[in-house]
């Protein structure tokens, strides 16, 4: 039977204080750089779950999709905040929102993926899959592909419903709980899983085109052994990069799947990147990043270890990441100058941030929804 650690258990291999407690480093003092203007918020509804979901929402069709625990998915327009329509579904929903066109579609604890019509929130259909989705379906014009937690891939048709194919993963006996997000074309899926391998798939057929092992168990117990990949793999141009929890950051050709470096590393959140350089938060919290063409190191900053961090979002030169007590920090994406923060919510952010043009989408554990925007002052 699958054994699943929570978000507590895998910062505590960051480490812990002498008593045994985590401790969260306490807030640097910084002359704040950065003008911070809310563009709007919205009250979602119910927001997160006490089982450390990830409800991400979305941005598409110059329109923002969110959900809350209870199944409430609700569109707003991009520019206003206005809800343009709510749909209650009256299900559990656990994974995110994934948005492509027309369609929306969302995950549920009980292992259903739920189509929707991106216009005015109708369902179009549902269907079962394996087991739970911790993370967001990610559609295609033909296809929505779901992860679900038993390390599963699962192809259905967008236009019926209908269960497409099915590939099947090897998977640990001790994992973190949480899968991550599928990157999704007209012409590839490529899916990480937790025994540390990236995969692409035919999105026709799901028939495998290559595999790439992004980390190597290692160590004499199953916790040591953990390389999890949670977080989604990235595209950048015809590079993809994939990180692994007490693993390594790799790049890959996107055509063929051969390695082109690798750097030693440990995280379980999404990537960003500037083009330039690939950033990173760490799983005790420090952020990182790395130079896109070789791997070699551009920068590290250490100003917010254990503060339970998102994964970094890129916006215009900056970096920004937010954490467990609901402050946006940022830093400078050239150096990593820790630039400015401010508190969001007091019921902290673990989603992870969506970035929109020159705009971040901010997703509150309580289920507040924000749009900032987020400059220098200098260029205020």
């Amino acid at each position: 039977m699958r054994l699943l650690l929570m978000f507590a258990a895998l910062l505590a291999l960051a480490g812990c204080s002498s008593s045994g407690e985590l401790k969260p480093s306490p807030l640097v003092d910084v002359d704040n750089q950065i003008v911070f203007k809310k563009v709007w918020s919205r009250d979602t509804g119910g927001g997160q779950d006490q089982r450390y979901t990830l409800l991400k929402p979305a941005f598409a069709n110059g329109q923002v999709y969110a959900m809350d625990i209870d199944g409430r998915v609700s569109a707003y327009a991009a520019e206003t905040g206005k809800r343009l329509w709510r749909s209650k579904l009256k299900l559990e929903t656990s994974g995110g929102v994934g948005a492509y066109e027309k369609y929306l579609a969302v995950g549920t604890y009980d292992g259903e993926v739920v189509l929707l019509s991106a216009e005015t929130g109708e369902e179009v259909w549902r269907q079962q899959v394996s087991t739970e989705v911790l993370s967001a379906p990610q559609l295609n014009s033909e296809l929505v592909v779901v992860h679900t937690i038993d390390g599963k891939l699962h192809g259905i048709s967008i236009a019926t419903g209908e269960k497409l194919w099915q590939y099947d993963n090897t998977h640990p006996a001790l994992t973190s709980r949480g899968s991550s997000t599928p990157i999704v074309t007209e012409t590839l899926v490529v899916a990480a899983f937790d025994n540390g391998k990236l995969i692409a798939l035919n999105p026709d057929n799901g028939i495998g085109q290559w595999d790439q092992r992004v980390a190597i168990p290692s160590g004499r117990t199953e916790l040591e052994r953990m390389v999890d990949i949670d977080g989604s793999p990235l595209m950048v141009g015809d590079l993809i990069f994939a990180a692994s929890l007490q693993g390594r950051l790799v790049a890959i050709s996107r055509a063929t799947g051969r390695g082109l470096w690798a750097r030693d590393t440990s995280t379980y959140q999404n990537l960003a990147s500037n083009g330039l350089a690939v950033f990173l938060t760490t799983a005790d919290d420090t952020i990182q990043a790395y130079n896109v063409g070789n791997g070699e190191d551009v920068w590290t900053n250490e100003q917010m270890l254990r503060r339970q961090l998102t994964g970094p979002a890129y916006v215009q030169g900056l970096v920004m990441t937010a954490d467990s007590e609901g402050y946006l920090h940022v830093l400078d994406a050239s150096s990593g100058e820790y630039l400015g923060r401010k508190k969001i919510n007091g019921s902290g952010i673990r989603s992870p941030l969506v970035v929109m043009g020159d705009k971040v989408l901010i997703f509150s554990n309580d289920g507040d929804l924000y749009l900032y925007s987020v400059t220098r002052k200098s260029e205020s």
